[in-house]
C-alpha cells in the first residue's frame, strides 16, 4: 500500500516536470471546451499510452525502449501538427477533415454531435502525444516500475504501480486543466484578442517541438525550471524504501537512477542469527543476464546445486565493499575445499565501473580468484532484488537463500552460517576456527566511534553540503571561490569546473576542493579524465603537507598522481582523530572528481 501511495504521489508531482511544458499551452488553448468531452478524453490518451510503454518494457526490454523512441517522434510530429493548426486555420481545415470525419462517426455511436467527436479524438490523440513525451523523462518512481516490468516481466504488482503512478499523473494535469484552463480562458475574454492568443500559442507550441526535437526538454529546460521533480521524486523513493545504498551511498546513472543514504558503516540482515533455526528466504534466483563473467565460465543455479553458494554485490570504488573483501577472500580460500562457492556481483554505480578493462584489473589489483559476474545491466541485482553496497547472500546445497547480511562487519556471525550451511549439505571436515582477516591500506576496517563525516558525492544530482558561492552551475564551466569558513562536512570548489550530475570536471591547472571532515580516512574517487594521461595533485591538511596524516595514494609531502579511475585514500590520521580541512590542488586539467567516503 505504501509503494502504491508513493507511486501515486510521484505521479503528481510530474505536472512539475519541465518535458510537459512544451504541452501546456496547446492543452490551454482547449480550456473553454468540455472537460468531459476535451480535459477526460487527453486524460484517457495519457493513461493508454502509459500502459502500452510498460507493456513492451515488459514483452522486450531494451526493444521497449527503441519502440519508445520511436513513439517520441510521432507524438513530436503529432505536436507540431496541432501547433500549426493553431497558426493556420485553414490549414487546420483541410487537414482535419479526416479527423473530422472519423470523429462524425464516433459521434454517432455515442448520440452526440459531430463537434463533440472531434473534439473528444483530437483530444485523445493530444492525450496519447502527451504521454509519449511524458513517459521517458517522468522521473525515477515510473523508471522504477517500467525498469521492474523489463527485467522481472508484467506482474500484478507492477500493473497496480502504473496505475496509481498514471492516475497521479491524470490528476494533477486534470487539476491544470479545471483550474489554469479558466484563468486562460479568463485572460482570452478581457483581451479581446483570441486569435491573436491562438496563434502566439501555435508559436509556443512549435518552439516546445522544437525544444524537444533537440534535446533540450531534458537538458536547457531541466536547468531553467525550478521544480527539481525528479530530486523530490528520489528523496521520497529514498524515504519509503526504493532507495540503493552502499553504508552511506546510492547507485547512480542512466540503468537506474540516483538514490539515498544509510546512516552508520553497517547494516545489519533482517533475517536470523547463525543458530539451527536459520530460515528459508526463497529459492536462489537466476544469475543470468551477466555481460561477462571473470575467472570462471557463467555459473548457473542449476550447475551449484550441492554447493553452498555466497553471493557478495560489490563494485570496486565502495570502500565498504573494499573494507569487506580480506573477509570474502579469506573464506573462498579456506573452505573451497570444503564445498564454497564464492561468486562476487560487480555491479557498478558510476559509469567508468561499467568498464569492463577497468573491472578486470580491479579483480587482478585486489586479489580476487573467486569467480566474478559483471552485472553492467543489474540484472542479478534485480533477481535478488538487492539495494545495498556490499550485500552478502548466502544459499544452501539445496538452492536455497538461508541468511543475508548487509554492509560491513558481522563478519563471524557470517563465517558461522558459511559452517552450518556446510554440515547441513554433509560436510564432515569443516574448520570451526573463525579467520582472523586484517585488511591493509585502504582496507583496513574503519574507526567508526570517530567517524562523523557522511559519504559525499561532487556531482549535482547528489550533492550535499556543498558551500562555494552561488551554488553549483549545472553543466557549464565556472569560476568557483571558497567560502571564507567551512562548517563541519561543507565542502567547496574554488578554480574553473565544470560540475555534472555524476562527477566535476577540471577545466584548467590549480582547481581546488576543500572539505572539513572528523574521521580517521578521507578518501575521495578520481579519475583522469577523457584523455587517460596521468594527472598530478597535491594534498594539505589544515594547510600544511599531510606528514604522517597522508594516506596511501600520496606521500608525506602530500603529492600524489591520478593514474586510473578508482577510489583514493587520501588522509589516514595518525594520531588522535580531530576536525580537519582537507584540500586537494590539482595541477593539470582534465581530472574527474566523483565522491568522498570516509574511515
Amino acid at each position: 500500500m505504501l509503494l502504491l501511495m508513493l507511486s501515486y504521489l510521484g505521479g503528481v508531482l510530474t505536472i512539475l516536470s519541465p518535458c510537459i511544458l512544451p504541452v501546456l499551452p496547446f492543452v490551454f488553448a482547449r480550456s473553454d471546451k468540455s472537460f468531459l468531452r476535451n480535459g477526460l478524453p487527453l486524460l484517457v490518451g495519457m493513461i493508454v499510452t502509459f500502459g502500452a510503454t510498460a507493456t513492451l518494457a515488459a514483452v522486450g526490454g531494451g526493444w521497449a525502449v527503441d519502440a519508445n523512441q520511436y513513439g517520441r517522434w510521432a507524438a513530436i510530429i503529432l505536436l507540431g501538427f496541432f501547433g500549426l493548426t493553431l497558426l493556420f486555420p485553414s490549414l487546420s481545415d483541410r487537414m482535419t477533415r479526416p479527423l473530422v470525419a472519423w470523429g462524425s462517426r464516433l459521434a454517432e455511436l455515442a448520440r452526440t454531435s459531430d463537434e463533440s467527436g472531434s473534439d473528444m479524438l483530437a483530444s485523445f490523440l493530444l492525450g496519447v502525444a502527451t504521454g509519449m513525451l511524458w513517459a521517458p523523462c517522468a522521473g525515477p518512481i515510473l523508471g522504477l516500475v517500467l525498469t521492474g516490468a523489463a527485467l522481472g516481466g508484467a506482474s500484478v504488482t507492477t500493473t497496480l504501480l502504473l496505475v496509481a503512478y498514471a492516475a497521479g499523473a491524470a490528476t494533477s494535469l486534470g487539476i491544470a486543466l479545471l483550474v489554469g484552463g479558466k484563468v486562460f480562458s479568463a485572460m482570452k475574454r478581457s483581451l479581446g484578442a483570441s486569435e491573436w492568443i491562438r496563434k502566439a500559442l501555435g508559436v509556443a507550441v512549435l518552439c516546445g517541438v522544437a525544444a524537444i526535437a533537440f534535446g533540450l526538454d531534458t537538458g536547457l529546460l531541466a536547468r531553467l525550471s525550478t521544480a527539481k521533480t525528479a530530486s523530490v521524486e528520489q528523496s521520497l523513493l529514498d524515504k519509503f524504501g526504493g532507495q540503493t545504498d552502499h553504508t552511506g551511498g546510492a547507485m547512480s546513472g542512466g540503468a537506474m537512477k540516483p538514490g539515498g543514504s544509510m546512516s552508520g558503516a553497517m547494516m545489519k540482515a533482517e533475517a536470523a542469527g547463525s543458530d539451527s533455526s536459520l530460515p528459508i528466504e526463497g529459492a536462489m534466483p537466476p544469475l543470468t543476464g551477466a555481460v561477462e563473467w571473470l575467472n570462471s565460465p557463467p555459473l548457473t543455479t542449476e550447475s551449484l546445486r550441492g554447493k553452498v553458494v555466497l553471493v557478495d554485490f560489490w563494485t570496486y570504488s565502495c570502500i565498504n565493499c573494499l573494507r569487506s573483501l580480506p573477509y570474502i577472500r579469506a573464506w573462498a580460500d579456506k573452505y573451497k575445499d570444503q564445498g564454497l562457492v564464492v561468486i562476487g556481483v560487480h555491479a557498478p554505480e558510476f559509469a567508468f565501473e561499467k568498464n569492463i578493462s577497468n573491472v578486470k584489473k580491479a579483480v587482478q589489483d585486489l586479489g580476487i580468484t573467486y569467480p566474478v559476474a559483471v552485472d553492467n545491466d543489474y540484472a542479478i541485482w534485480r533477481a535478488f532484488k538487492n539495494r545495498y553496497w556490499p550485500a552478502h547472500y548466502f544459499i544452501d546445497a539445496k538452492g536455497q537463500v538461508r541468511y543475508h547480511h548487509f554492509g560491513e562487519g558481522e563478519y563471524d556471525e557470517s563465517e558461522k552460517v558459511i559452517q552450518q550451511l556446510l554440515r547441513e549439505a554433509g560436510h564432515t571436515v569443516i574448520s570451526k576456527d573463525i579467520v582472523a582477516a586484517q585488511g591493509q591500506g585502504i582496507q583496513m576496517a574503519s574507526d567508526e566511534d570517530e567517524t562523523d563525516s557522511p559519504e559525499t558525492y561532487v556531482g549535482y544530482s547528489r550533492a550535499d553540503g556543498f558551500a562555494s558561492k552561488d551554488g553549483q552551475i549545472h553543466d557549464q564551466a565556472h569560476n568557483y571561490t571558497l567560502p571564507k569558513n567551512l562548517k563541519l562536512n561543507q565542502w567547496g570548489l574554488a578554480g574553473n569546473w565544470q560540475v555534472g550530475s555524476e562527477k566535476a570536471v577540471v577545466q584548467s591547472s590549480q582547481a581546488r576542493i576543500v572539505y572539513r571532515f572528523h574521521a580517521r580516512d578521507l578518501h575521495l574517487v578520481l579519475g583522469p579524465g577523457s584523455t587517460g594521461k596521468p594527472i598530478h595533485f597535491r594534498v594539505l591538511v589544515d594547510g600544511k603537507a599531510p606528514g604522517a596524516d597522508h594516506g596511501t595514494d600520496i606521500d608525506a609531502d602530500g603529492n600524489g598522481t591520478i593514474v586510473g579511475e578508482r577510489l583514493y585514500q587520501l588522509v589516514r590520521q595518525s594520531s588522535a582523530v580531530k576536525d580537519k580541512t582537507f584540500e586537494i590542488e590539482f595541477l593539470d586539467p582534465g581530472a574527474e572528481a566523483f565522491a568522498f567516503t570516509f574511515g
